[in-house]
């Protein structure tokens, strides 16, 4: 599967998981009414409420989505792996939503779930540059400081999990990480509790 790479390819941001109350902003700000808004805002439901890569998660057919199950298979995943995660009610809610919206716009099980749709582009697949750009504006537009990006909603789940006290192997099974060593890393990169819980503990 050929993917495009990110225009910040080289460089290295902080991590900024956005808060749930910042996710909300964010599907506010898009259309609820157009084609497209409706389309972004089922991205973000895949991108938060399942924690798929964006390239899995353009990857997706209608085939590879039970709303109703509440699951997601992962057919193209990191490493070719395949796996069949959580979709939480939330996002597919805003998936359920665009799935009934293509189905108008003549796009079929043989199109990616989040194909184009204009004339002369039908069931082509998005290219991930073209989301990047598109949730970066969104960003803006809902007033979130922090940089909005397909992958900070991957941290953004991880973190609210890790904030809710899911158990480790729970958030590692999620994610998809190879060992739960790896997730560990990843939710104390996000989140340090331990450190700041001690630190907040201290009084001088």
């Amino acid at each position: 599967m050929m993917v495009s790479p990110p225009t910040n390819a080289g460089r290295t941001f902080v991590a900024e998981p956005l808060t749930e109350d910042e996710i909300g902003q964010l599907v506010a700000a898009a259309s609820n009414r157009s084609n497209s808004g409706i389309r972004l805002r089922a991205i973000i439901g895949v991108l938060y409420g399942s924690g798929l890569r964006i390239a899995e998660t353009l990857a997706l057919y209608p085939r590879d989505a039970d709303t109703q199950g509440g699951t997601v298979r992962v057919r193209e995943g990191k490493g070719g792996t395949t796996a069949t995660v959580g979709l939480d009610p939330s996002g597919a809610a805003l998936l359920d939503r665009w799935l009934d919206r293509r189905r108008q716009l003549g796009l079929t099980g043989r199109h990616p779930i989040f194909a184009q749709y204009t004339a002369e582009r039908v069931g082509r697949p998005l290219d991930p540059r073209y989301v990047r750009a598109a949730l970066a504006r969104l960003g803006e537009k809902a007033g979130i400081d922090k940089r909005v990006h397909p992958h900070g909603l991957r941290h953004s789940l991880a973190f609210g999990l890790a904030q809710d006290g899911v158990p480790m192997h729970v958030i590692q099974g999620q994610l998809r990480h190879g060992s739960l060593a790896t997730t560990d890393r990843y939710i104390r990169h996000l989140h340090p509790g331990d450190v700041i819980d001690v630190m907040r503990g201290r009084a001088w």
